[in-house]
Formats: C-alpha cells, sequence, structure tokens
C-alpha cells in the first residue's frame, strides 16, 4: 500500500510521491532532524519477500554508498521499519533525460556536458568495480548542478573491491553471478549484444549503452528500433545506426567516431574504459567551443560592415532625394533655392566617415 502523506520512516516524514517503478516506489520526505528535502525509496511488501528483489535493493545500497562523485546521486542513509526498507537519497530537482528527449534532441553544447558529466560518473563507478547494467535517459537526471546517474539496482559489484588504474575497466569486472546464466536484464533498447546473449557485462557494457544514450541526445532518434522486441534484438546484434552527422549535420565527425566505437558489437573493439571516452568528450567539447568562438569575430565583422553599407546607402539616398526636390523647386517653378546647399551640407553631416567607422 502506497505511503501517504504524513507517513514516517524512522526520522523521515514523507511530503508526496514522486513516482514507481520496477524496483520500487519513491518519495519526497522531510529530514525532520536535519530539516532538508531527501528522497526515499521504498521496497513494496509484495516485493519486500522475494529473496531476489530485496538483494537487489541491498546490492543498490552498496553500490550507491561506495560512489561519492558530484554526478551520482548520493545516499544518506538506509534503514527498515515495520518491515519496510528504504533508501534515502539526494532530493533531486530537474527531468529525466528521458522526458527532456520528448522534445527533441539537445543542442550539442549541451548534449557535450551531459555526455562529459555522465561519462565521469561512470568512470568512477567502474574504478569502484560496480558496472551500472542499466544506463539509459530514464537513469539520467538534468538538475541545474548537472547530470545526475540514478538507480543501481542492477548494478554488479566486484569481489576484489576497487579497480586502479586508467586503464582498469578494460578488464571483466569479477562478480558473483546475481542470475542464472542466459538471464537478461536491462532495457532492451540500450543492451550491448553481449548482454542480450545472457553472457557476462562488464564496464564495457556500459560504454555500448552510453554510446546509445548519446546517439539519442545528438540525433533525437533511438539508435536502435523494431516493431517487435525479436527485430529489435536482431537490430541490436547485427545493425549500425545511421550516422549521426547524417541526422544532424552540426555533429563533429570526431564525436560520431566516438559513438561507433562505443557502438561496436565486439566488446574488445569498444573504448575500454569510460575515462578513455571522457577524454576523447572533452576534446570534442573544446574544439567545438574554440570554434564557436573563433566564428564570432566573423558574425561581428559581417554584421559591421552590412551595417555600414545600411547607413551609407540610406545616407546616398536621402541626399539624392533632396536634391531631386530641389531641383524641382529650382526648375519646375523659375526659382532658385538659395537655401539648397546648406540642405545638402546637413544631410551630409548626418552620417560623417568617422562616425561609420565607429559603429560595432
Amino acid at each position: 500500500m502506497p505511503l501517504q502523506p504524513g507517513a514516517r520512516l524512522g526520522p523521515y516524514e514523507v511530503l508526496s510521491a514522486l513516482g514507481a517503478g520496477g524496483m520500487g516506489e519513491v518519495y519526497r520526505a522531510r529530514d525532520t532532524r536535519l530539516d532538508r528535502t531527501v528522497a526515499i525509496k521504498i521496497l513494496p511488501d509484495t516485493l519486500a519477500a522475494d529473496p531476489q528483489f530485496r538483494e537487489r535493493f541491498d546490492r543498490e545500497a552498496r553500490a550507491i554508498s561506495q560512489l561519492d562523485h558530484p554526478h551520482i546521486c548520493a545516499l544518506y542513509d538506509v534503514g527498515e521499519q515495520d518491515g519496510t526498507a528504504f533508501l534515502v537519497m539526494q532530493y533531486l530537482e530537474g527531468e529525466t533525460l528521458a522526458a527532456r528527449l520528448t522534445k527533441g534532441p539537445l543542442p550539442l553544447a549541451e548534449a557535450l556536458k551531459t555526455a562529459i558529466e555522465t561519462a565521469s560518473a561512470l568512470d568512477k563507478a567502474h574504478r569502484q568495480g560496480i558496472v551500472h547494467r542499466d544506463l539509459k535517459p530514464g537513469n539520467i537526471m538534468l538538475t541545474k548542478a548537472g547530470a545526475k546517474l540514478l538507480d543501481f539496482g542492477l548494478a554488479k559489484e566486484s569481489l576484489s573491491g576497487a579497480l586502479s588504474g586508467a586503464g582498469a575497466t578494460a578488464l571483466p569486472t569479477m562478480a558473483a553471478p546475481v542470475t542464472a546464466q542466459g538471464t537478461i536484464l536491462g532495457t532492451f533498447q540500450y543492451m550491448a549484444p553481449e548482454q542480450i546473449e545472457g553472457q557476462e557485462a562488464d564496464a564495457r557494457s556500459d560504454i555500448f549503452a552510453f554510446g546509445v544514450v548519446i546517439y539519442e541526445m545528438v540525433t533525437g532518434k533511438k539508435a536502435f528500433t523494431g516493431k517487435t522486441h525479436a527485430s529489435l534484438i536482431s537490430s541490436i546484434l547485427k545493425d549500425a545506426p545511421r550516422p549521426a552527422i547524417e541526422l544532424q549535420p552540426v555533429t563533429p565527425p570526431l564525436l560520431d567516431h566516438i559513438v561507433s566505437r562505443c557502438l561496436a558489437k565486439d566488446p574488445d573493439e569498444r573504448w575500454q574504459s569510460a575515462s578513455d571516452v571522457t577524454r576523447e568528450l572533452r576534446w570534442v567539447n573544446e574544439s567545438s567551443a574554440s570554434a564557436r568562438q573563433a566564428a564570432l569575430p566573423v558574425a561581428h565583422g559581417a554584421h559591421r560592415e552590412r551595417l555600414i553599407i545600411g547607413v551609407a546607402a540610406a545616407v546616398a539616398g536621402l541626399v539624392v532625394g533632396i536634391a531631386a526636390t530641389t531641383l524641382v523647386i529650382r526648375f519646375g517653378s523659375g526659382r532658385s533655392s538659395e537655401r539648397s546647399p546648406e540642405i545638402a551640407r546637413v544631410l551630409v553631416s548626418i552620417a560623417p566617415a568617422e562616425h561609420l567607422q565607429a559603429l560595432p
């Protein structure tokens, strides 16, 4: 039964429901001791009795507790009351990447920023020996503080503890299987071929899913599609998505290369660590920012030139118009206008050369 506003879980007072999914219900709550807003995730009674779901819930708590990173949702507390297990996490204001993508692709600068932040979060998890296994837009929250990686309910832990070294994630995470061999975990559209085939996932499986996420951020389209689960699975196993640059011409060629390598069917042909991907993305971002900056003086100069020409043309038009009027007065009426030279001098003084040069 869902918790109602005012319900208490230890020192936490439930304020409102935030959402529910296959792995639990999430509520906005108030920490009465520290007077701060938190998010509480509970395992409903119907799932708490299932050892498999309880193990996943506990695994998520253990995984998040090891990950102190600005782009990973922080865990504050764990507890259990009257048979209800709960996690107390950082409360995030914003929208999921999945919700944002319903409005279309992200601008390139925003897509690169989000990709870099998510990649750095993955790198942190992988270095701690944790494979997410369910990376998708719905598990990335966009906040004012940047992207936040969520939901480690399907994460797999390393028996050997934290990994060390930039290339450590090239090795498969050595972990005891949490499900029977051949069981598929995750969301089909973002799963690596080896996951679909029921093989053990490692850090490179997350990198494949990450490539799918980047592709969708940049193009606004799914990398792999199918009318049925069977056709979708076939597409992931055999097809290469259309190059992002063909759908979004502003996509830097190197970014297309990064995504393509993330999506290699063979794990050995992918980027071998999230740190490698992060480094490449930062290089693309810096190059794109430099290109945008370099284009500004050109655009500014062109605007200035057009403005000067426009003003000069307008002044010339006024001079010609008044001169024509003066001629009509002189020859049409048979009388000369003694003031016409003064009028001409006034018109020319409207925008002298030094003023035109000072225009922005």
